[in-house]
């Protein structure tokens, strides 16, 4: 007896399979894959309102001041800051939380702002650059930067003026090694480290003087 279907069993067999069929089989239709019942699902399940994925409205407390825009739940606050607020002192150089071009300071911590959206930032104290100096007055780690020569293209500096405040703020009287270690989480690509390390030493001394005088 031959293992080969014959031809009019194999036609019938093929006209019994469709896409359609298989989708059924498994239990799943087109009305199942909307977004409202996902999203309904994913809210019983979680109990987590979701939002998006269109424009949103969201306030965030910026430099003591808040600032309201729309924006994609999917949008960093880096590109919120840059692209919807003017805030451009942070930039979006490597965009994968690895250089710190883009650092500010939130709740008092430093962090990456490509790496946080928007959206998780509502509610928060954020401080960038545009926000340190004081009545016109040059923050003493900004000043520092440029009594030290600590820049070149500029690209890192932000970053690395936000990064040496929010560590001094934690480490008021730090060493040497210890801004080394610090400062470990930003890149400068023209290399002037030891202008950015002896910036922060002369920072902290200035710093210190405020506070004692």
């Amino acid at each position: 007896m031959s293992s080969k279907l014959e031809p009019e069993k194999l036609k019938k067999r093929k006209s019994n399979f469709s896409r359609r069929g298989f989708l059924q089989g498994v239990g799943i239709t087109s009305g199942a894959l909307t977004t409202g019942i996902l999203e309904t699902e994913a809210e019983a399940q979680t109990g987590a309102k979701i939002t998006g994925p269109g424009e949103v409205q969201i306030t965030l407390q910026i430099n003591g001041k808040p600032y309201r825009t729309s924006v994609e739940p999917r949008t960093t606050l880096l590109d919120t800051l840059r692209h919807r607020l003017d805030l451009t002192a942070a930039k979006r150089v490597c965009d994968r939380g690895t250089c710190g071009a883009c650092t500010i300071i939130i709740d008092n911590k430093v962090m990456y702002s490509c790496t946080v959206l928007a959206v998780d930032a509502v509610g928060r104290q954020i401080q960038t650059l545009e926000g340190l100096s004081q009545n016109g007055k040059p923050h003493p780690v900004s000043q520092a930067f440029v009594n030290n020569d600590a820049q070149q293209c500029g690209y890192c500096t932000p970053g690395f003026v936000m990064a040496a405040k929010g560590f001094l703020d934690k480490h008021p009287n730090p060493s040497y090694e210890d801004v080394k270690k610090g400062l470990g989480g930003n890149l400068c690509r023209c290399g002037t480290y030891v202008g950015v390390r002896k910036a922060v030493m002369e920072a902290a001394k200035e710093m210190n003087g405020a506070k004692n005088g």
